[in-house]
């Protein structure tokens, strides 16, 4: 039976009995839902806005200016408004954020991903019927909303619910969901491109199917053990710890989980708790690992692929199919992430990404400033060149910094400062998503070909983040994080001189003394 190591925090680590169970894993299936709703819309929106229908009707100057004969290629869908269509959704999801981190404490995770269904839904129902731009945006706030409380709950949930040994692999489920979302969103456009004129309706309306499987299969499945004891119902968490860990003897890991909620009660705030000295190796990580994960471009290229290939000289159907190739390419190479990240660690999958990922936008930008100029089309050699190089940087982000963003700042947090850190992540993802959506299609126009250089630059300083600044993770349980990772880390450990072991310690700028 495969150990669990865990620290009580009172004395040395111990053995914690548990192992796989396939409620944990049906459990993690269900709750990466809402992984599906994220990557579905990311997936949609781009294929949408490509849509003559949709331009027609919400967007008639740029419907103008894509037909335009003579018309820049770099700049046939700069605008403000499409682009505030896109980015709306990640706003709102920044500001609730805030509140579902609340939640996430108050009700518990289950409960803030139930809520994260119902908002999803309402908003896809006025997407999908929207007669103008303002039901539009109202419709992509309220997704937002929804996004913002299933992405602060899910990935905690994950993590919570995992045997250490495969922490890793259950947390990427979400981030399998979000390519999988991706890559249905992407052949649903394909198909909905030529269904005149109501097609983008069907493409947005379909959104409401993960939001509903989301619903009810919540259910179905359990609130996290550490969740219930913190609310104060113990007997309910000592029985679903037994549940999820297949086994009674689980007095000592029930034991640490009460003695952490014993003293995260004690801080009167979370967020007041992040800003001391010892918590800020965390809070970096947490921040800059989504900053990162925007600035490798990907959401640029993910959410507007056919707009982009459509740049590049491909038709509509023939940019939509490239998106349908990239969004394979993103799933199967989740896959490997799930595979490889609890064997290989971390960080390797992080460098090697980083190596890959500037070769490929260097090339892109290359290209395109040789070959693409303000009217022609790239040859045919050449754009298939670039729609491999597209899928090779989309490999390697899909194994790295696209779910490891994701990943290390949820189990890198203390309990009594998880919930808020974790917001901090959330809310820093949704910021920089807004700013690369809102900004990308001006960005194009005005750098051309030097945004993918732009996007490479941020690469070099990602792999020297990560070289030097990110400690490894791998196989350290959450509560042994600050003994085993920061303490010992060559640059964070300054951080937390003066900190004793004991984990009260943890906590003494936010105790109620």
């Amino acid at each position: 039976m495969p150990a669990i190591v865990v620290s009580s925090g009172n004395g040395p680590p111990k053995e914690f009995e548990g192992k796989i169970t396939v409620y944990v894993v049906i459990c993690g299936i269900i709750a990466a839902t809402g992984g599906l709703m994220f990557g579905y819309d990311i997936g949609i929106s781009g294929g949408v806005t490509s849509m003559d229908d949709f331009l027609e009707e919400f967007f008639p100057a740029v419907y103008v200016k894509k037909h335009g004969a003579k018309e820049d290629n770099y700049c046939k869908y700069d605008n403000q408004d499409l682009q505030l269509f896109t980015s709306s959704l990640y706003l709102a999801a920044l500001v609730s954020s805030f509140f579902a981190s609340k939640s996430c404490t108050k009700f518990g995770r289950k409960l803030t991903m139930q809520a994260a269904s119902v908002f999803f839904l309402v908003g896809v129902i006025l997407n999908a019927a929207a007669r103008d731009l303002a039901m539009l945006i109202i419709g992509r706030i309220l997704l937002g909303v929804g996004i913002g409380f299933g992405n602060q709950a899910v990935p905690l949930f994950l993590s919570e619910i995992a045997p250490v040994q495969i922490r890793g692999a259950l947390n990427i489920l979400f981030q399998l969901d979000v390519t999988i979302g991706i890559l249905i969103a992407n052949l649903v456009n394909y198909f909905t491109t030529n269904m005149h004129p109501w097609g983008w309706r069907l493409s947005l309306g379909l959104a409401g199917v993960p939001a509903v499987i989301l619903f009810f299969g919540s259910l179905l499945i359990t609130e996290t053990p550490t969740s219930l004891i913190e609310r104060k119902k113990l007997d309910e968490g000592l029985a679903m710890l037994k549940k999820i860990r297949g086994t009674d003897n689980v007095d000592a890991e029930y034991d640490e989980i009460v003695y952490a909620c014993e003293m995260a009660q004690k801080v009167k705030s979370p967020f007041k708790n992040l800003m001391k000295r010892s918590s800020r190796p965390q809070l970096v990580i947490a921040i800059f690992m989504q900053v990162f994960q925007q600035f490798t471009g990907i959401n640029a290229i993910m959410f507007y692929a056919p707009v982009l290939f459509q740049t590049m000289g491909f038709k509509n159907d023939g940019s939509l199919l490239s998106a349908v190739i990239t969004g394979t390419v993103n799933v199967l190479s989740t896959v490997v992430s799930i595979v490889l990240v609890d064997k290989v660690g971390r960080r390797m999958l992080l460098l090697e990404a980083c190596v890959q990922m500037f070769i490929t936008q260097t090339t892109i930008g290359v290209i395109l400033q040789l070959y693409l100029k303000t009217n022609n089309n790239l040859s045919p050699q050449l754009a298939i060149v670039v729609v491999v190089m597209v899928c090779l940087y989309v490999m390697s982000f899909a194994w790295s910094w696209g779910p490891l963003g994701w990943l290390i700042p949820s189990e890198t947090f203390p309990l009594e400062t998880r919930t808020a850190g974790f917001f901090f992540a959330v809310s820093s993802n949704m910021l920089f998503t807004f700013i690369i959506a809102q900004s990308f299609l001006s960005m194009m126009c005005h750098m051309r070909a030097g945004i993918f250089f732009f996007f490479a630059g941020w690469i070099l300083i990602m792999a020297l983040f990560a070289m030097f600044l990110l400690p490894e993770t791998k196989n350290v349980p959450i509560d042994e994080m600050t003994d085993r990772v920061w303490k010992q880390h060559w640059y964070w450990k300054s951080y937390m001189d003066g900190e004793e072991s004991d984990s009260k310690n943890k906590i003494e700028d936010g105790v109620d003394k």
